[in-house]
C-alpha cells in the first residue's frame, strides 16, 4: 500500500473554537509545521509576533479570501497564489479586510530536526494563551484564539 494520507480541511482536527486545524498531525507530517488558520473579516487582533523562541522561518499563503502580512513595517498583500516566507526575528502580523481568510501556515528551523509543539499534537490539549506565552510558544496558536472570541 502507497504510504500516502488524504485528507480534507474540515477532517483535521480543530482547536481553538476552530480557528487552528491540526494540518501537520493530521496528516502525520514529522518534518515541518503546518496548519490552516481561519481568520473572519475586519479582524486586527493577530497580535503581532517573532519565531525567536523557536528560530522557525514560515510560509504563509491564502487558500481563500485575502489577508495583509504586514512585516518590519511593509504591508504585503496576499491572495490564493501569491505566497510569503518570514524569517524567524521579523515581527508578523496577519490582517483581514471585508472578508475572511483561511491560510496556510507552515513552518520549520533552518538546519535542524523540526520538532512539534505540544499543542499541535491530535488529541493533545489546546493549552490556554497564557499557558503558550509562558513556555514561549507565542505563535499563531494565539491569535486564533483571539480570531474566535472576537467572531462570538
Amino acid at each position: 500500500m502507497p504510504d500516502v494520507t488524504v485528507k480534507r480541511v474540515e477532517d483535521f482536527e480543530a482547536i481553538f473554537g476552530g480557528g487552528f486545524r491540526r494540518a501537520r498531525a493530521g496528516l502525520g507530517v514529522s518534518s515541518f509545521g503546518l496548519s490552516v488558520i481561519d481568520l473572519p473579516p475586519n479582524f486586527q487582533h493577530y497580535p503581532e509576533h517573532d519565531q525567536t523562541h523557536d528560530d522557525q522561518e514560515e510560509v504563509y499563503t491564502p487558500l481563500s479570501g485575502r489577508v495583509t502580512l504586514r512585516v518590519g513595517g511593509e504591508d504585503y498583500e496576499l491572495e490564493p497564489g501569491v505566497f510569503a516566507r518570514v524569517g524567524s526575528t521579523e515581527k508578523r502580523k496577519l490582517i483581514t479586510g471585508d472578508e475572511p481568510a483561511r491560510i496556510l501556515a507552515m513552518g520549520a528551523t533552518p538546519g535542524k530536526v523540526y520538532e512539534p509543539p505540544e499543542f499541535s499534537i491530535e488529541g493533545g490539549t489546546a493549552p490556554s494563551m497564557g499557558e503558550l506565552k509562558a513556555k514561549g510558544e507565542h505563535s499563531e496558536t494565539d491569535n486564533r484564539s483571539e480570531a474566535q472570541a472576537s467572531r462570538a
